[in-house]
């Protein structure tokens, strides 16, 4: 039971930092913003599976306290994101520039 407890945090830690890893890679703000949204996500879900599995058995009986934590992260999540990407489309689009792009619309230049 410790080993599959073990084996799903360890997989939900990497999914935590693969997601760290491209808030550092990407290029533009719209980019940064996905990949800690999708791992948070999901590593906190194997984070908390391997929680419950592993208090479960130590303690002899179901922990279920730790699905509230799963559910608060899974509906804040996604909400953050998207209010956090709405101001962003909303400042740059009040200050003229293209979203996906970041130059000044109609200054696209050659592509």
């Amino acid at each position: 039971m410790s080993w599959a407890a073990g084996t799903l945090i360890l997989l939900g830690a990497l999914l935590a930092f693969s997601g760290s890893l491209g808030l550092a890679r990407l290029k533009t703000f719209y980019e940064r913003v996905h990949p800690p949204t999708m791992g948070t996500t999901l590593g906190t879900g194997l984070i908390l599976l391997g929680s419950m599995l592993h208090f479960s058995a130590l303690e002899a009986r179901p922990v279920l306290h730790e699905i509230l934590i799963g559910v608060f992260m899974t509906l804040s999540t996604p909400v953050t994101y998207l209010l956090l990407v709405r101001a962003a489309l909303h400042r740059d689009r009040a200050k003229g520039r293209d979203p996906l792009h970041g130059a000044p619309e109609g200054d696209q230049g050659e592509r």
